[in-house]
């Protein structure tokens, strides 16, 4: 009979490598990068809106950009929100 150790502890032994933050990765200009992003969605929403205006575009990809639109700017506004509860929170320590 064999006798293992805790294979829940194997698991995360050998999984780790694979959360580990890679050091070759640049992040220098992640926020710029998620910024571009966020006009990206908001510019090819825009242009999906005008096109069904016209009747160029198919109802379904409306829908789609709107919804997409939506998630983009909830996203934007939570992280605007965590963003003004950390300087609050910054604010409030005592010097």
């Amino acid at each position: 009979m064999e006798i293992r150790s805790n294979p829940v502890a194997q698991a995360y032994a050998a999984n780790r490598p694979a959360t580990a933050p890679d050091p070759n990765l640049d992040t220098s200009n992640t926020f710029g990068q998620v910024a571009s992003g966020f006009i990206e969605t908001l510019k090819q929403s825009e242009q999906t809106a005008m096109s069904s205006m016209s009747g160029g575009a198919d109802p379904h990809a409306l829908v789609q950009a709107l919804a997409q639109t939506e998630l983009a700017v909830e996203t934007a506004v939570t992280v605007r929100d965590k963003l003004v509860e950390a300087y609050q929170e910054i604010l409030r320590m005592p010097v």
